[in-house]
């Protein structure tokens, strides 16, 4: 039998079984981004204000956590958000051309959201899905870029080494699906009581005046438990006259449901969970028509 005869129904069942864990990692994709999409419509868009503690639909203005917005590495730009990737153009034995990451990194510190109601809460960006709002690509001959992305003529390649940047800019308006989660402070009252008994010994006539009942000049045991019932009482009743500070951080769910942020409207987010969701599909149908074909062929 000619070699060629013998070989190639081993190339089809090679193809065969390719193509058929093409398919199912298609359809597998296809089933996750189809539950992606359902979870995106059914999940109310709640206020930050009215928001319970689990998994939440909110949208807002992005915002500094702290007092000035984070400078991008890369352009310099202000943002609250960043991503970036700086890659080497390689050539093989072969003189093939290939981009080589060499540096990759993204911010992990938290930035506010603010809504219409200016509620506010901190979101932690860490393992987020984040889509930019905006990228920039450029190159240059040094590793680390000698400026930001021109203004003019970005696709011009000058140079053997690309630069990209994603941010989340200041003041971008972004839906964010994840766990909220809260918690209200209230202080320390064991350290309030604390402070409260040693400003009372720093004015020893007044505390005894107060508290030492039979004016011997000195506080007992029991005496002095009775200033630390009132301390205690007074700072209790402050504490529940004062207002609460109620933090709210949104960040990665804890049971696997999609952490999402994203400058989109509510049907954009969702139409782009079906197109994903269509284009996976169309690739696992692709690779049933191939396998099936392949099979077809090796027999």
């Amino acid at each position: 039998m000619h070699p060629l005869h013998s070989a190639q129904p081993s190339s089809y069942a090679l193809l065969a079984v390719a193509a058929a864990a093409l398919a199912l990692l298609s359809l597998w994709r296809f089933l996750v981004r189809l539950r992606r999409e359902r979870v995106v419509a059914d999940t109310p868009e709640v206020r930050i204000r009215s928001a319970a503690q689990g998994y939440v639909k909110v949208q807002g203005c992005t915002q500094p956590a702290g007092p000035a917005a984070t400078a991008a590495p890369l352009s310099g730009l202000p943002c609250v958000w960043w991503s970036y990737e700086i890659a080497h153009e390689e050539r093989d034995s072969k003189g093939n051309r290939r981009w080589q990451t060499t540096d990759r990194r993204s911010s992990v510190e938290p930035f506010a959201l603010v809504d219409e109601d200016e509620a506010r809460c901190l979101i932690g960006p860490v393992r987020a899905e984040i889509t930019p709002s905006a990228q920039h690509v450029w190159y240059g001959a040094t590793s680390w870029p000698m400026s930001g992305p021109p203004e003019a003529a970005a696709f011009l390649r000058l140079g053997s080494w690309r630069y990209t940047e994603r941010i989340l800019g200041v003041g971008a308006r972004v839906r964010v699906l994840g766990e909220l989660r809260s918690h209200s402070e209230v202080g320390d009252v064991s350290a309030a009581v604390a402070a409260k008994l040693h400003e009372w010994k720093q004015d020893q006539a007044a505390l005894l005046a107060r508290f030492d009942l039979d004016h011997d000049g000195r506080l007992s045991d029991a005496e002095w438990q009775a200033a630390r019932d009132t301390a205690a009482h007074e700072c209790q009743q402050q504490t529940l006259q004062s207002s609460i500070a109620r933090d709210s951080v949104i960040s990665e769910p804890l049971n696997g449901e999609p952490f999402l942020i994203a400058p989109l409207s509510e049907a954009a987010l969702e139409r782009r969970e079906k197109l994903f969701a269509g284009l996976y599909f169309g690739l696992g149908l692709l690779g049933v028509v191939l396998c099936a074909w392949a099979i077809g062929h090796s027999v």
